[in-house]
């Protein structure tokens, strides 16, 4: 029988490990998928750190994957072997069922798991995708460039969707990382007024030529007051992942301003009073569906949006991750399945 191969955590806070298996035979409402490339995310340590209860293990990461159909499982309509699709987070959490609704997110009886967490992901040479979490990918998009799209591209391109800000608003984005490159695309391309702040001024030409307007350098002073002194943002999109930099950047919200808070940080502390005197609101932002997922494609598409990415061979996974997770990587890490 042909085989497969993998990179597998084996247990919580385990290395990568490379294993065989049987290609596996999708099922009802599911596809297979033949993965081309597969980003390396952040939100793979979930996994890979055994951070949620009742991951099953051994257990496959990946939820930025972009391949081809080479199988279809029975019940599935719309779908045929051959298209290029990538699958993200969903159907993890959708936001529409009574349990999420409650905050449930990964528990809901009605899903099929989300993607590299309850269910295998694709760091590994084929994937088991519910079509609920497939997107079709247009024809221009180069797959290993576009893999990051899949979690970094919609969670930028959603969170400055449904921020609230209209074109010409002064939008932030906090960070100039692995979401921040991004999200400054996004926002530049959605017609707002672009603020690029990150630390120390290393940043402000590549900053400057992926669309930011204006550069704030959050070591040379106070980023909030200089976020006043512009009028305020009407929306502030938080990349980092240092609470003590979030909270010195939310005082920067104007009037009916949110914060949108996409990068994990744990606890955070903002001012009420503040919030409370200019109706401003900090939110956070997950993701989104499968629908999400091919509105951000498409529009980067339209928009000649990539992320910058580093590549490594399926083989080099544990190297790619550690490279990840060090906070080096310039600014997205994607696997190849062409060891």
């Amino acid at each position: 029988m042909p085989k497969m191969v993998a990179m597998a955590i084996p247990e919580p806070g385990g290395r990568f490990q490379r294993v065989e298996r049987d290609i596996p035979e999708p099922g009802p409402h599911e596809v297979r998928i033949r993965v081309q490339a597969c980003g390396v995310c952040h939100s793979d340590s979930l996994s890979v750190q055994g951070l949620l209860p009742g991951l099953p293990y051994p257990l496959v990461p990946g939820h930025e994957a972009i391949g081809l159909i080479d199988a279809i499982g029975p019940d599935v309509s719309g779908w045929t072997v051959g298209t290029r699709v990538g699958v993200g987070w969903s159907p993890g959490y959708c936001g529409y069922c009574r349990h999420c609704r409650r905050g449930a997110a990964f528990a809901c009886e009605n899903v099929q798991g989300a993607t590299g967490l309850s269910r295998d992901g694709g760091y590994a040479t084929h994937v088991l995708a519910h079509t609920s979490a497939v997107a079709r990918v247009p024809a221009s998009l180069d797959s290993v460039q576009s893999a990051p799209l899949m979690c970094a591209g919609i969670t930028t391109f959603n969170a400055l969707r449904n921020s609230g800000a209209g074109p010409g608003d002064l939008v932030a984005v906090h960070g100039v990382g692995g979401l921040g490159h991004l999200g400054i695309q996004f926002a530049a391309k959605q017609g707002f007024r672009t603020v690029a702040v990150n630390r120390g001024r290393d940043k402000e030409a590549l900053a400057r030529s992926l669309g930011a307007h204006d550069y704030i350098d959050s070591d040379a002073g106070d980023p909030a007051a200089a976020l006043q002194a512009m009028g305020g943002a009407k929306a502030i999109i938080a990349t980092v992942t240092s609470a003590p930099a979030m909270q010195a950047i939310a005082g920067g919200l104007g009037p009916n301003g949110t914060m949108m808070v996409i990068g994990a940080v744990g606890d955070l502390t903002v001012n009420s009073l503040d919030l409370l005197l200019k109706s401003a609101s900090v939110r956070g932002w997950y993701s989104g569906t499968s629908a999400d997922s091919e509105d951000t494609l498409a529009f980067s598409e339209l928009h000649g949006i990539a992320p910058m990415n580093e590549i490594y061979p399926l083989a080099r996974a544990q190297e790619a991750y550690d490279h990840m997770m060090s906070g080096k990587a310039r600014f997205r890490v994607v696997l190849t399945m062409d060891d």
